[in-house]
């Protein structure tokens, strides 16, 4: 069975139909700004708690933990580098959406959703955050028979439509 590819704007923190939710977290797993600040707001405070004894990673690093008040169950914890500080970038980001995706197939999950990890306050270029992430997730889903569906839940129109065209162009080169 082939997993589902999808990238759709939105809200991370609302994907009620989706298994696991990733956060692009900071080394310490506390909650901050951007997608860290809304799935722990949303999480409520045991999802700090449950954080704290697993901090602190590394970039590329994945831990998991349980999803609180999100209404997902579970929620993967990536720490992406930080673009022109933590090298080499582009083998850390790829790091993150593959331990990402083991670690959720080692616990089950069927379907998972990524935020754009680095595009942010970390200043991964956006393109190439794209390309990274969607190559790495299609070579990697292979290998992890459980999940069934890949959601990336983009924070505006224009970055929705960045990972869509380059969704499209990687399939065709397959």
């Amino acid at each position: 069975m082939t997993a589902t590819l999808e990238c759709l704007q939105g809200d991370i923190a609302h994907q009620p139909d989706i298994d696991a939710v990733v956060n692009a977290a900071n080394a310490e797993l506390r909650p901050g700004g951007g997608v860290a600040g809304a799935l722990h707001r949303a999480a409520g405070p045991e999802l700090d708690r449950a954080c704290r004894p697993l901090a602190p990673i590394k970039p590329g690093q994945a831990v998991i933990t349980d999803a609180f008040d999100l209404p997902n169950r579970h929620v993967i914890h990536c720490l992406g580098p930080v673009y022109g500080v933590d090298e080499p970038a582009e083998a850390l980001l790829a790091n993150c959406y593959r331990n990402a995706l083991t670690l959720a197939d080692a616990h089950g999950v069927r379907s998972l959703a990524f935020p754009a990890i680095s595009a942010g306050i970390f200043g991964y270029p956006p393109a190439e955050a794209a390309r990274v992430a969607l190559a790495t997730v299609i070579a990697t889903l292979p290998d992890c028979p459980h999940i069934e569906r890949v959601r990336f839940v983009l924070f505006d129109a224009a970055s929705t439509e960045l990972f869509q065209r380059t969704l499209v162009s990687l399939q065709g080169e397959a």
